[in-house]
């Protein structure tokens, strides 16, 4: 198994959360060659999740700006589904051979694969040649999706980002707190934090990889880059001691209280909420939440306010601070049914204006390269894009190379694993049993 780790040039990565269906039955619903035949398409539909709104909102823009004449020949058109329902949403129109011509890749890489080996996924890279942009999207997006999909471009990089965590520098310097270098200083941060009556950390329960994330943030600084790759390629097991000790160090944080009441039901939203009101004093998310910490109607302690921080180094550890969590987010791919000419100059358009108005609209970091100037909106966004620059070396997330089935059974148990339910023992293990088939 090639070594994933991927080197980063200029740019930025996301999310995300769990299947629910199995690949069996999709395997059975995609059968023979998938493509068909139709009439051509009527609208240019995309089909996203409920939670995003950056991306049919810049798509809405650009339908009204640079992609104007594109949008006459082939209105946009934009449906949404709960990001839990999207994996079942897209094997029952892969059943029905409907898929549109964009949508949300599943939540786990290995759905969109499957997709794509059943003939339902356009061939992006030949197609983007075709049209003459492929170099619009920036190399190290393009290692990224790479990187996930089996060294194939089976999606787009709408969003681009790396992972950290976002924190309240008025908290900080209220309470004398210096940014954590090391998991140690964090933990004693969070400790003096909950003391004073302010919740150290937000995350979402309900969706479950907010909490995942800080698992796999352990293991890269403590058994290095590698960590997640030995997994998949059976060197190594969740079970393996090291890497139930990732899973001790996470469910320490929720048994001290440092997420607060209820965290099991908190979701996405209410999560940032949390931080952007300033009742939490750190928040691990992607730099896809710029866009709402640029936002002043949602960000009430002020952009001037929140900081960024790499996740802490593992003292001893293998691992590096400078080696960020990176990913495309929920990317979009393209259905091979309906890319036609029309489909074509639509993707041409977004992949040539898509960057500049996503960073410009909505502080938005996307995979695609940004052509036209555009002035950071704060310096939080500004420190993100200066360490996307200058990273050399990103990693993915704790469920990157699971099926999906795994994926579904990681994040439906981490609200457990923190509220004490399930032991970090158990969680590893039923992990481990979802990637072994069991």
């Amino acid at each position: 198994m090639p070594h994933r780790t991927i080197r980063a040039r200029r740019t930025r990565l996301t999310l995300l959360s769990a299947g629910v269906t199995s690949l069996a039955v999709l395997a059975t619903a995609c059968g023979g060659n998938g493509g068909g035949t139709s009439a051509a398409p009527k609208d240019f539909t995309y089909l996203g999740v409920t939670e995003n709104t950056t991306t049919r909102t810049a798509l809405t823009t650009l339908s009204k700006g640079a992609c104007t004449t594109e949008n006459a020949a082939l209105p946009l058109k934009v449906e949404t589904v709960p990001q839990a329902s999207l994996d079942q949403k897209l094997q029952l129109l892969a059943g029905q051979n409907a898929l549109p011509a964009q949508f949300a890749a599943g939540n786990a890489p290995s759905l969109t694969k499957q997709l794509a080996k059943s003939g339902k996924v356009a061939d992006l890279e030949l197609e983007l040649q075709r049209l003459g942009v492929l170099d619009q999207l920036e190399p190290a997006a393009v290692s990224t999706i790479k990187a996930l999909y089996g060294g194939k471009l089976e999606a787009l990089p709408y969003e681009y980002n790396i992972e950290g965590i976002f924190y309240n520098k008025k908290i900080f310097k209220e309470n004398g707190i210096a940014v954590p270098g090391t998991w140690a200083d964090l933990l004693a941060a969070s400790e003096k934090l909950n003391a004073e009556g302010v919740q150290p950390l937000s995350a979402s329960g309900q969706q479950g990889w907010p909490l995942t994330r800080l698992i796999s943030g352990y293991l890269y600084r403590s058994l290095g880059p590698d960590a997640l790759d030995k997994v998949d390629s059976g060197a190594a097991k969740l079970t393996d001691p090291p890497y139930v000790k990732a899973a001790e160090e996470v469910a320490a944080l929720g048994k001290k209280g440092y997420f607060g009441k209820g965290v099991g039901s908190i979701d996405y939203d209410t999560a940032m909420n949390h931080f952007l009101t300033g009742k939490s004093a750190m928040f691990y998310m992607g730099s896809w939440a710029l866009a709402n910490i640029s936002d002043p109607k949602q960000n009430k302690v002020g952009a001037e306010n929140v900081g960024f921080m790499p996740f802490p180094a593992v003292t001893g550890g293998a691992g590096s601070a400078d080696q960020y969590p990176s990913n495309v987010g929920l990317a979009i791919t393209l259905g091979s049914k309906n890319f036609d000419k029309k489909t074509g100059a639509w993707v041409s358009c977004i992949a040539r204006n898509y960057g500049s108005t996503a960073l410009k609209d909505h502080g938005s970091i996307s995979g695609f390269k940004v052509n036209t100037p555009v002035k950071d909106a704060n310096e939080v966004t500004t420190t993100v894009r200066r360490t996307i620059s200058s990273s050399q070396q990103n990693v993915l997330w704790f469920e990157a190379l699971f099926s999906t089935k795994a994926t579904t059974v990681s994040q439906t148990n981490a609200a457990g694993l923190v509220t004490g339910s399930v032991s970090p023992q158990q969680f590893m293990e039923t992990v481990q049993g979802a990637l072994a088939g069991r």
